[in-house]
């Protein structure tokens, strides 16, 4: 019973190796392009004429059986140009039949013939195997060089003929050095596949260490230089009203303000340093508390009245309005929401001094749409030197949740900032994925346009 089933298996792989009409083309090559299928193509040709004089002129066999043999073996070199596993099977039903037919041609005391494998037939047997070698793993490679040596052996030692030029044993040397170089050339390709693979992902390894590094960098910087003026701002605005005999207490409120904005803007400073440092950045593990994330700020619109209160206290005026069913939103789309609603009103308090500001917020089923709009301003804004990454920054946002964004002047002289943001949409993570770009330009100075813009838009990446 153990016998049997190692049997079995023999055959099982033996069918699923060998028994195939799978599609393997033979590749370019590097140096020399389409030339080896050329050197087939040629080489087959050759074959077709010399194995049919061959098999007509020295084997008696007819001529038009002959040509049929011969174009099988000619026929099989070419189809190993793309399926080497079933040419090997074409070359050696050709040569089958061809053997047979010589030795049913066969007297005593006539010519001697090559047999079983004619010249032609050895050179086509050869480019089939070295093509099935070159593409197909050691194994099939020799089991198809096995399969040809004990048919040659059955077909020669055992049927066996008369009065013939025996070319067994030498065609099976030729094919196994054929299997062999093979082998190594398919050996060799494959190495140097892998070298390359392997010196793409050191320079990826390297890329990436270089990326950290600068990552590194730049939170060293924002750390030193961002970090320290921000709390000297928090500790004098802590300090002025001790220095001025009966403070207001307006002066009191405000500085309170301006230290609370401090404080806020120190904790999320921290927290974007945290993400500059990780190596993979992205949604980490949360602390003990649910609703803080270690590595990056992450606003809701909850937050939204403290945000606009702060607004007021720069001295902007804005209303607020809520339309349809207000509800929980996925993470990514409130915090995009936010950040837009943060972006527009600053963009406001810089560019559209004297204005007022009104923000909208229209809960649909589908998503969320946030309109904030803004009247014409009373006196000209003061010279901007930021970068005018305000808009991109909203563009950004949208785009990663397939959404829409809309910026364009009013008829009245004031502007309008209007973004959708859908709920079925790919949802950003937990954490502040999109830098937040400093406000810097209003949208009426913006360099960019004033189209809408979707997700896939180059220009948003």
């Amino acid at each position: 019973m153990r016998a049997g089933g190692r049997v079995q298996h023999v055959l099982r792989v033996l069918h699923d190796d060998l028994w195939t009409w799978r599609v393997d083309p033979l590749p370019p090559s590097v140096w020399l392009l389409w030339l080896p299928h050329g050197v087939v193509c040629l080489a087959a040709l050759g074959v077709l004429l010399g194995d049919a004089a061959q098999l007509s002129d020295n084997g008696g066999v007819d001529s038009g059986f002959a040509f049929l043999i011969a174009l099988g073996q000619a026929g099989a070199m070419v189809l190993a140009l793309w399926r080497p596993v079933a040419a090997w099977w074409l070359s050696m039903a050709a040569i089958l039949v061809g053997a047979f037919a010589v030795r049913a041609e066969m007297v005593a005391g006539g010519d001697e013939f090559t047999w079983p494998w004619p010249v032609a037939g050895i050179i086509a047997h050869l480019f089939v195997l070295l093509l099935l070698a070159l593409r197909v793993r050691t194994r099939i490679s020799v089991e198809a060089l096995g399969l040809t040596a004990l048919t040659t052996y059955l077909v020669q030692g055992v049927v066996g003929g008369q009065n013939y030029q025996p070319t067994g044993q030498l065609a099976v040397i030729l094919f196994a050095v054929a299997v062999v170089l093979g082998t190594a050339l398919r050996g060799r390709r494959e190495a140097r596949t892998e070298l390359a693979e392997q010196t793409s992902l050191t320079a990826e390894e390297r890329a990436r260490r270089t990326l950290l590094e600068e990552r590194g960098r730049i939170a060293r910087e924002l750390h030193d230089v961002v970090a320290h003026h921000m709390s000297v701002i928090s500790i004098q605005a802590q300090v002025a009203p001790l220095l001025v005999e009966n403070p207001s207490d307006e002066l009191k409120e405000n500085l309170a303000g301006i230290r609370q904005n401090a404080l806020e803007a120190l904790t999320e400073l921290r927290r974007v340093l945290g993400v500059l440092r990780s190596e993979h950045p992205g949604p980490l593990e949360t602390s003990d508390r649910e609703d803080v994330a270690p590595h990056a700020p992450q606003p809701t619109l909850d937050r939204l009245d403290a945000l606009v209160e702060n607004t007021r206290a720069a001295g902007l005026t804005v209303t607020t309005e809520t339309s349809g069913t207000r509800r929980p939103l996925p993470p990514g789309v409130e915090l995009s929401a936010y950040r837009i609603v943060q972006e527009a009103l600053s963009n406001v308090l810089r560019h559209a001094p004297g204005a007022t500001a009104r923000v909208h917020l229209t809960y649909l089923p589908i998503g969320l749409r946030v309109d904030v709009t803004n009247t014409r301003p009373t006196r000209a804004p003061a010279p901007s030197h930021g970068a005018g990454h305000g808009l991109l920054g909203m563009r950004e946002r949208v785009a990663m949740l397939d959404g829409s964004l809309t910026v364009h002047s009013l008829p009245d002289g004031g502007y309008q900032v209007a973004a959708f943001l859908p709920t079925d949409g790919p949802d950003l993570p937990a954490h502040d994925s999109a830098p937040d770009h400093p406000p810097s330009d209003h949208p009426a100075h913006d360099s960019t346009d004033d189209s809408t813009r979707n997700s896939t838009e180059d220009d948003t990446r």
